[in-house]
C-alpha cells in the first residue's frame, strides 16, 4: 500500500512538472538518458523539427545593425544641401572622447576608436546595462 502511495505521488509531481505518462517511469528506473540529463543530440535534432524553447542557437542568424557614433552635428537643411566634396562638419564631441555604439539603434556601450591594418575598429571599453528584457 506504501509503494502505490508512492507511486501515485511520483506522477502527480511529474505531472505538474510537465512530465506525463514517461516521466514517473523514467524517475523510478533513474534512468537519466529518458529525463533528458546526458543527451549528446544538439538541440532540434530529436526529431522535433526545429529548436527548442530557451535554445540560443536560433537567434544566432537574426541581422543586427551595428553603428559607431563618433559625434553628431546639428544643421538647417539649406546648409546641408552646401556641403560638398572635402566639407568638414564640426562634431559635438573632442578627439580622444569615448564614442557610442549602437545595436538597433539602442545604446549598447561605449568604447574607443582604434586603426587596425589601415582599418578603423572600436575597443568597447564599457557595456551599458539595458532595463528592457
Amino acid at each position: 500500500m506504501a509503494d502505490d502511495d508512492d507511486d501515485v505521488k511520483q506522477a502527480d509531481a511529474a505531472d505538474a512538472a510537465g512530465g506525463g505518462d514517461e516521466a514517473p517511469a523514467a524517475a523510478a528506473e533513474g534512468d537519466a538518458a529518458a529525463a533528458g540529463e546526458g543527451d549528446d543530440a544538439p538541440a532540434g535534432e530529436a526529431g522535433d523539427g526545429g529548436a527548442e524553447a530557451g535554445d540560443p542557437d536560433a537567434v544566432y542568424d537574426v541581422p543586427v545593425e551595428v553603428t559607431a557614433v563618433l559625434g553628431t552635428a546639428t544643421m538647417k537643411v539649406s546648409q546641408l544641401l552646401k556641403l560638398g566634396r572635402g566639407a568638414v562638419v564640426q562634431l559635438d564631441r573632442m578627439v580622444g572622447e569615448t564614442i557610442d555604439l549602437h545595436a538597433n539603434n539602442r545604446l549598447i556601450a561605449r568604447g574607443e576608436v582604434v586603426v587596425i591594418d589601415d582599418r578603423l575598429g572600436v575597443t568597447m571599453t564599457e557595456i551599458i546595462k539595458s532595463d528592457h528584457r
